[in-house]
């Protein structure tokens, strides 16, 4: 009995103080939304800390967001920094005369090509206001340097490392497993080049696919090194070498090559800083983060009634209302609004996706086709907006991406399993149908197909690609055949798609929505409106919260294997027909 009863307060314990623990953190979450709430003004000679390490770029993220990296991350979110936030308070720092600079902590940064070219275009705009711009880190992904490049002074650890050595694709093939275990994948495709379901049929990728990869990571890696060669004063040829070979080996390397100014460590570089705001030894650092910045931004033109609404499409393609993707009814309802809505002259779809359910994509096809005959409709191309991303793009006036975007991947697949033999043969698990039609059972995964299935299915799968290629002739005024000499599901870079027709200009979100305030003649006089609208940060956060901890979980038991998890799971979404990206490129 008396272990009964330890064991009785060890769990009453537990619990008391699991609940104590909770009202604490939220006490303490409560007085920082309370403080978040409070005018933010900034103090003379100042400078704007970006520190972006660890952080994951995404298109935007909520007004109010708070960090909560100081609590140690307790709903283990993923900690993100909006690419439109970071653009306003960097153009807001250009402005400001108490602000006399930029701190930057790009090094760990995780991000797409794209967002991290709209990023340092918006800090190349903030050096012709002749304020200084200082990097320090630790470590630097090829990334992370990328953006740090533009920087006037680039400091690193006396320890610490660059990865400058060029960009790769890893992909990940299921082939033997699905031996293993007895399952076979039930491929249709149309074109050569829509690779997504060869990580289910091949152990490496096919002669299309290394060409295709193998053709944008160079246009992809000769783009950043032009930029790294121009910002760090470092000829194209020599930078190439570098970086081809990976001369950067050791920290000394850095500075011998110029690709760092200095190794100093981090005290050293305040005293740097202090130095440049003109402080003593003993001075605080007066500074601001991009959250509290834009704060103190006032909405530009908020009375006017030339409004360009930016529907921002981030995610896979699929159908219904769901957040965190691109929910085919949720978005056609945004898009329906935008056209309605007498205030709103112009709108800008911001599509940054791999693609998805075709289905979807035509619902959102359909409401962009519908919102042109009203008014000026354009796109603008993020990190990626392939395949069904394309889709959607297709009917846009103008079509705007960036030259390291990936676009393209014109091309359609489905693809279902045979899993006889796993069950069988390894599970010992029959089945016995009874139907009425020849095709009662039609698609019976527990069985292979026959050949009227496999036709259906093929017929199915090509009426869909020339639908698809339809689309694209009719938005971009090219004729079928143009269409099927780029398409063929092949991915291209912004820059080689420019150059096929898919693409007008070249170009970051910026560059769009000025093009769209030209087009309704608003000058400087028009309002920029987001949508969808966000939840604020703390619903958000107790909306994911279940989530977030179970895979948390998944992860710690998982450990390297997560990653082959995730890739298993994403098979769920592959339901019905697909326009996705060749396959899942990991760029690094």
């Amino acid at each position: 009995m008396k272990f009964l009863g330890n064991v009785l307060a060890v769990i009453v314990g537990l619990f008391v103080f699991t609940v104590l623990s909770f009202l604490i953190m939220f006490g303490i979450i409560g007085m920082l939304a309370a403080s978040s709430t409070d005018e933010v003004k900034v103090s003379e000679n100042s400078i704007l800390h970006i520190d972006l390490n660890g952080r994951t770029i995404v298109e935007r993220t909520t007004e109010d967001d708070l960090d909560l990296s100081m609590l140690g991350n307790p709903f283990g979110q993923e900690f993100t920094a909006g690419l439109i936030n970071l653009k306003k308070a960097i153009q807001a720092a250009k402005t400001d005369d108490n602000v006399q600079g930029i701190y930057l902590n790009t090094g760990l940064v995780i991000a797409g090509q794209a967002s991290l070219l709209e990023l340092r275009e918006a800090l190349e705009d903030f050096k012709t206001s002749g304020k200084f711009i200082m990097a320090y880190d630790e470590a630097y992904t090829e990334g992370g340097y990328y953006v740090a490049s533009v920087a006037d002074e680039i400091y690193l650890n006396p320890l610490g490392g660059i990865d400058f050595n060029g960009f790769s694709s890893v992909g990940i093939f299921f082939k033997g497993l699905f031996e293993k275990i007895g399952v076979e994948p039930e491929i249709f495709r149309v074109g050569e080049f829509k690779s997504a379901v060869e990580p289910f049929i091949l152990e490496k990728n096919s002669p299309e696919a290394r060409l295709q990869t193998q053709s944008f990571l160079d246009d992809m890696n000769l783009f950043a090194l032009q930029a790294v060669s121009e910002s760090r004063g470092i000829a194209f040829d020599s930078l190439a070498k570098i970086n081809n070979e990976m001369l950067v080996r050791k920290p000394e390397d850095a500075v011998k090559y110029g690709l760092a100014t200095e190794l100093v460590y981090l005290d050293q570089v305040h005293a740097k800083l202090r130095e440049k705001l003109g402080l003593d030894e003993d001075d605080d650092i007066k500074s601001i983060n991009v959250t509290d910045l834009n704060k103190t931004v006032k909405s530009k033109n908020i009375t006017s009634s030339n409004r360009i609404a930016v529907i921002i499409a981030e995610g896979e393609i699929v159908g219904g209302s769901a957040d965190g993707v691109i929910s085919s009814d949720k978005f056609a309802k945004e898009i329906r609004k935008a056209r309605r809505d007498d205030n709103i002259k112009a709108i800008v779809l911001r599509v940054n996706s791999p693609g998805g359910s075709v289905v979807a994509s035509e619902v959102i096809w359909r409401e962009m086709t519908e919102a042109k005959k009203v008014k000026p409709v354009y796109v603008s191309m993020g990190e990626v907006a392939a395949s069904g991303g394309y889709y959607i793009s297709a009917p846009a006036d103008t079509i705007v991406a960036q030259p390291n975007t990936i676009t393209g991947s014109i091309g359609i697949f489905g693809m279902m399993f045979n899993t006889q033999e796993l069950l069988n043969d390894k599970l010992g698990i029959t089945t016995d149908v009874v139907k009425t039609g020849e095709l009662s059972d039609f698609m019976n995964m527990t069985r292979p197909l026959t050949e009227v299935e496999r036709n259906i299915i093929q017929n199915t799968i090509e009426d869909g690609y020339e639908t698809f290629i339809s689309r694209v002739s009719e938005g971009r005024g090219m004729s079928a055949e143009a269409v099927k000499e780029v398409a063929s599901g092949r991915v291209w870079t912004g820059n080689q798609a420019k150059e096929r027709g898919l693409v007008d200009v070249l170009g970051g979100l910026e560059t769009t929505i000025e093009l769209a305030a030209a087009r309704i003649n608003a000058g400087d006089d028009y309002r920029v409106v987001y949508y969808p609208s966000q939840k604020p940060w703390f619903e958000a956060i107790m909306d994911d919260l279940g989530d977030k901890v179970s895979l948390k979980i998944l992860q710690s038991e998982l450990g390297s294997n997560y990653q082959l998890y995730q890739q298993l799971e994403k098979l769920k979404a592959y339901e019905g027909i697909q326009a996705r990206m060749p396959q899942e490129f990991i760029i690094k």
